[in-house]
């Protein structure tokens, strides 16, 4: 399987795979999810200054095909993300001025480290080459990063980590919800708060240095 079909069948299928599975929880009594922090109505990211909306499906179901195609691209599209971060957070502990920053880079390689390790045996039975390289466009970010000093590498490496974070959480809640398989719905669903929290404290980083943010 490509990257390319990945990220297609990631944006278009497992929309419609989320409208079905919300559908069916509102049906049950149990469209809320228990990771939210109290007075939050939504099963959304629950971070503050990012939107949550899903944006449009496509109508009717999806075969269990389509499942297994949207598992893959959510497994394959992570682990690229996952070496786009590692790779930037890296670059952060060398480059950056800031201690707060350098101590948020390492904290990343380390999440993202665990990721690709508890994700390398879910690629392996979806058929996914474990050993992913970061996008055309991630790259393009990696080598910005690597000409900049000072306070614009800081800026320039929380906007990018915001953006691919936002990305993982967004499409870790929604495999949660709509995957298949049980291994890969658990391990979404596992890794969401700290997700979360992580995304949360890079607000706040953004904050302390008057960065910005963007999710798109």
């Amino acid at each position: 399987m490509t990257r390319r079909t990945g990220v297609k069948i990631l944006s278009v299928v497992t929309a419609a795979l989320l409208t079905g599975a919300v559908a069916a929880a509102q049906q049950n009594g149990t469209g809320t999810m228990q990771e939210n922090p109290p007075g939050q109505q939504e099963p959304g990211l629950g971070v503050p200054g990012f939107s949550d909306e899903s944006g449009g499906g496509v109508p009717g179901g999806a075969d269990s095909m389509a499942r297994s195609f949207a598992e893959e691209a959510f497994v394959l599209c992570t682990l690229e993300r996952s070496a786009a971060e590692m790779q930037m957070s890296l670059l952060a502990e060398e480059k950056s001025p800031s201690p707060d920053v350098k101590k948020y880079g390492l904290r990343m390689v380390q999440i993202h480290t665990e990721l690709v390790n508890q994700l390398t045996p879910i690629a392996r039975m979806l058929g996914v080459r474990a050993h992913q390289q970061p996008t055309r466009k991630e790259k393009h970010w990696i080598a910005h990063l690597k000409t900049l000093s000072g306070p614009a590498f800081n800026h320039a490496y929380i906007r990018a980590m915001a953006i691919t974070q936002w990305h993982d959480l967004r499409a870790f809640r929604d495999a949660s919800i709509a995957a298949q398989s049980a291994t890969v719905k658990q391990a979404a669903k596992m890794d969401m708060p700290m997700l979360r929290r992580h995304l949360v404290a890079l607000h706040r980083l953004a904050q302390s240095h008057n960065v910005m943010l963007a999710t798109k």
